[in-house]
């Protein structure tokens, strides 16, 4: 491929991601020796929930539920208003890291903020990670979650016409993942898919997974080490299902409205694009923002900067339009 130019950051953002940054010397690059630690660390910087939640109106179960068929049990934390709703819409998240790394309460704090404004019902699951297990083994994990979610609306106290799955990065992965397997296998009905700087396409031959080789929060290799933990020798190749990598779906139809958020500095951005179009051209309903200059997870690291600021409030928008509120 010929040299390409990064798209620059927002200034105010690059300044904030500096000065996070500070003295300290970049982490080691993403590989099978450096996992590990990666993965320790990110557990070390995830809060309690209880921590996250502090005097809210929001209380939080940790359980145990089933697995798939043959699979080990799931580990969930469900968390809800603390006074019930009748009708309360439902939220299943899926968290980020790569498929890799990462852990649910990563999360919690955006949870926490939608359950206070919008009254979600959520459940946030905990899948297994590649490579241990790899291929459509975190889908299929979160899949069986999803379906104990939707058996068990009524004891949860959400109305199953109203579940949104939703998920960053690797997460947003598993969101759209999680729609195409729910429509393939007639499974719960979605009112949404939330799909924040999603990870869906195992190639990396667009040229913005070029652009941000070395640069940003999660860089192109990063993200050739991840997608070949999770696909081995079969990455980039002809039969990768899209339960794995969803821009392999050959039919975009029939989903369920998506949401799709990025920005346009970082190297998931034409694949989102293109995914967006492809639901387009089947006649279904996306809402694409690719917010200029912003960075891989901007609005998660940054909310209070004005490009975050703008960005969550946007995406309020289009759940209460999904909810109805």
């Amino acid at each position: 491929m010929t040299t390409v130019s990064p798209v620059p950051f927002d200034p105010e953002l690059g300044e904030m991601l500096a000065a996070m940054s500070g003295d300290n010397p970049p982490p080691p690059p993403l590989s099978a020796e450096t996992l590990s630690a990666a993965r320790a660390g990110g557990e070390a910087m995830a809060q309690p929930p209880a921590v996250v939640i502090g005097d809210r109106p929001v209380e939080f179960e940790e359980r145990t539920i089933p697995g798939r068929q043959g699979a080990p049990d799931l580990a969930v934390t469900i968390l809800r208003p603390k006074e019930r709703v009748q009708g309360a819409p439902g939220l299943y998240n899926m968290h980020g890291g790569g498929l890799v790394m990462g852990n649910r309460h990563m999360d919690t704090p955006r949870l926490v903020d939608m359950i206070v404004e919008f009254g979600f019902v959520v459940v946030n699951v905990e899948y297994r990670l590649a490579p241990e297990n790899p291929g459509t083994g975190p889908a299929e994990d979160c899949y069986a979650g999803l379906l104990w979610m939707a058996d068990h609306a009524e004891e949860l106290g959400y109305d199953p016409d109203r579940l949104i799955v939703m998920g960053g990065s690797a997460g947003g992965n598993l969101a759209a993942a999680m729609s195409l397997m729910a429509r393939d296998r007639k499974g719960p009905k979605l009112a949404g898919q939330l799909l924040l700087v999603p990870m869906l396409d195992d190639r990396n031959e667009a040229v913005s997974t070029y652009q941000y080789d070395g640069i940003g929060t999660w860089d192109r290799a990063a993200n050739l080490f991840a997608w070949k933990s999770v696909l081995g020798d079969t990455v980039g190749g002809p039969d990768v299902s899209p339960y794995a990598a969803p821009a392999r779906a050959t039919d975009l139809s029939g989903l369920p409205p998506a949401y799709i958020e990025l920005g346009s500095a970082e190297l998931f951005r034409d694949e989102s694009v293109e995914y967006a179009n492809r639901i387009w051209a089947t006649g279904g309903e996306a809402e694409l923002h690719v917010w200029s200059g912003g960075f891989h997870g901007f609005e998660m690291y940054f909310p209070e900067s004005r490009l975050g600021v703008y960005a969550l409030e946007t995406r309020r928008t289009w759940v209460r339009r999904i909810l109805g509120q």
